[in-house]
């Protein structure tokens, strides 16, 4: 009895410490919806255009329905098309400008795209006063020359860039673009933590930041879906990536 007793306890620890902040659903996207139709227009918005966005991307960014498109099946499909010429669009979304989110568990299903030079990322960009100062979460970032890894990060001011606080979770076997797979991140005020699957692999809080730097993630952020093409961190595909590569989304969901 008291062994069984003690078990339940454990079990029951361990279960709420993997609650994390959330305690209701605030917000959700099922991408439900006709089969070749737009993201619903009442949550998210789009990213446009070229130009590298401070990255050396390749891609330009489009609201065309090949490029990001819900299919009929309860999925959102982001893109990336190479053209006869050799250039390259995609798909990169936002949530409105009248959402938004400061704390909770922030998290979305997803199974990303494969292949050197592409860039698939769940993130999240604080909203006012510049980058890097206004703040940036990465839930998940995946390289596609590690195709068994993804990143999780913060940037702020100080901290941003190729020296933005990070951590890496890698899979056992595979590649992350076999399988679906839950990407989370659960943000208070003091700490914000980094799952995949639901296994905690990165906790970062004040005490991680750069001497005389500031803990920036204490304001409302937007989230951002996006697959991007090239650039400094994935470098640029090669003869081995094919096109086109998709990142599908099932699920996108806000918990406080």
């Amino acid at each position: 009895m008291h062994i069984r007793y003690g078990l339940f306890l454990f079990a029951l620890a361990a279960v709420l410490a993997n609650a994390g902040p959330a305690k209701g659903l605030v917000w959700q996207d099922e991408f439900n919806g006709p089969a070749n139709s737009p993201p619903d227009a009442s949550k998210w918005d789009y990213d446009f255009g070229a130009g590298g966005w401070g990255n050396q991307e390749l891609e330009t960014y489009t609201n065309l329905l090949e490029n990001v498109y819900r299919d009929g099946r309860g999925h959102l499909m982001i893109r990336a098309i190479k053209s006869p010429s050799g250039t390259y669009t995609s798909g990169r979304i936002k949530t409105m400008p009248d959402l938004d989110f400061e704390y909770g568990r922030i998290e979305a299903r997803i199974k990303i795209s494969h292949g050197q030079g592409l860039w698939p990322a769940f993130w999240m960009l604080g909203k006012g006063g510049g980058w890097p100062g206004s703040g940036e979460i990465d839930i998940m970032e995946n390289i596609g020359k590690e195709p068994d890894i993804v990143h999780g990060t913060v940037h702020g001011p100080g901290y941003s860039g190729a020296h933005g606080i990070s951590a890496k979770y890698e899979l056992k076997s595979g590649r992350f673009a076999n399988a679906f797979h839950i990407f989370r991140a659960d943000w208070e005020p003091n700490a914000i933590r980094f799952y995949v699957d639901g296994h905690m692999y990165s906790e970062i809080t004040p005490a991680n930041l750069p001497p005389g730097t500031k803990w920036v993630f204490d304001h409302p952020f937007e989230i951002i879906l996006n697959l991007a093409v090239g650039g400094d961190w994935p470098g640029n595909p090669d003869a081995t990536t094919t096109f086109p590569q998709t990142m599908l989304v099932d699920w996108v969901r806000v918990w406080r």
